[in-house]
């Protein structure tokens, strides 16, 4: 599959990369550059970031697109994206790099995860720090808002946890001890491939039906977890990329997951088999968790994990394949004059864009 290149907004490799409901495509580079770009891949406007420190995260508002939210260094700046002339409000809340953003679906809070290990909650109609979630003992590498529920989110780190939380409480409702998890499955014994390539998260994402959420690691693995009201179970977990996971992403309503990795390959993966026994529409869901958890009395042990997690194991293969060429930095799917695309932002200065005609 060939990809469209955009080119000639960048100068150094695109770390970062989010699209509007309208079709604006925002991307963030290495040195403090972010460009703005239409949706034929064209160029809107530019701007570099005083101090020059890397542009990490960019989210959109989904209420209003020109609005948009930048990681670069420790600090989140707002902009209009119509006039990139400096930014209309900017917060120094993290003491230490932020590596990634994310908008809950009410637009009031904003989470921010950092070198640190800390999420800072802000609290956008305060402007204030409204919650600091710190149980993540290394790097919070990725942290994704969960949709219908704004105010719940999930995160993952280099100390190879993924973490649920609820803003009700400061402390998590459920941790994944991932390498712990691999370990029991492997009936108590490490395999070598296990010590060289530490589970250490780099990334979630979250379906649009708020209940399912992958999460990629280092061990070249992906890990597909059901939430059950306050308790999560791994759902499936499946050897995706030979080399590190770097990006996960649910494409909207859907359990379709796009996959990028060290490896340079992309891919597009069907999770629907592992999450739709107990979850039957990626659609909207809101008030049947509690009968769901009534019907599930095996919910919260780990047994059953291993069982499903071996049996999808073998039957896991994906949908699409890319060998891209090169090591992945960002992925977003999104539709692009109705047409669903994947934009991959790698180790060069342009966006690549794979079409993904038959989904």
């Amino acid at each position: 599959m060939m990809a469209v290149k955009w080119t000639g907004g960048h100068s150094s490799p695109i770390l970062c990369l989010n699209a509007s409901k309208d079709g604006l495509v925002a991307s963030g580079a290495v040195g403090g550059d972010l460009t703005v770009w239409g949706e034929d891949g064209t160029p809107l406007g530019h701007m570099r970031f005083p101090g020059a420190d890397d542009v990490t995260s960019v989210v959109f508002s989904h209420s209003c697109p020109t609005k948009l939210y930048a990681a670069h260094g420790e600090t989140i700046s707002i902009l209009d994206v119509r006039s990139l002339k400096g930014s209309l409000d900017h917060f120094h809340v993290n003491e230490e790099e932020i590596n990634c953003l994310s908008l809950n679906e009410t637009e009031n809070l904003l989470a921010s995860a950092d070198d640190s290990g800390a999420i800072k909650i802000l609290d956008l109609e305060n402007k204030k720090v409204s919650r600091s979630l710190k149980r993540h003992s290394n790097i919070c590498s990725s942290v994704a808002f969960r949709p219908q529920r704004p105010q719940s989110l999930v995160s993952c780190g280099l100390d190879m946890q993924a973490i649920l939380w609820n803003l009700q409480k400061a402390r998590p409702l459920w941790i994944a001890h991932l390498q712990e998890d691999e370990t029991e499955e492997m009936e108590g014994t490490q395999s070598p491939s296990q010590l060289l390539n530490p589970a250490l998260a780099h990334s979630v994402s979250v379906a649009s039906c708020g209940n399912v959420f992958s999460c990629g690691a280092e061990d070249g693995k992906v890990r597909i977890f059901r939430v059950t009201g306050v308790k999560c179970e791994q759902a499936l977990g499946f050897k995706g990329h030979t080399l590190g996971v770097s990006q996960v992403c649910f494409l909207s309503e859907s359990y379709l997951l796009l996959t990028g990795g060290n490896d340079a390959k992309i891919m597009l993966w069907d999770v629907s088999c592992g999450v739709e026994k107990k979850q039957k529409s990626p659609m909207k869901q809101t008030h049947r968790k509690k009968t769901k958890r009534a019907a599930n009395p095996k919910q919260g042990g780990n047994s059953n994990t291993a069982a499903v997690d071996g049996e999808e194991h073998s039957k896991m293969s994906p949908k699409v394949s890319i060998e891209h060429g090169d090591k992945v930095n960002w992925l977003v799917g999104t539709k692009i004059k109705g047409q669903q695309n994947i934009l991959v932002a790698d180790q060069t200065s342009c966006i690549s864009v794979y079409p993904l005609n038959e989904f």
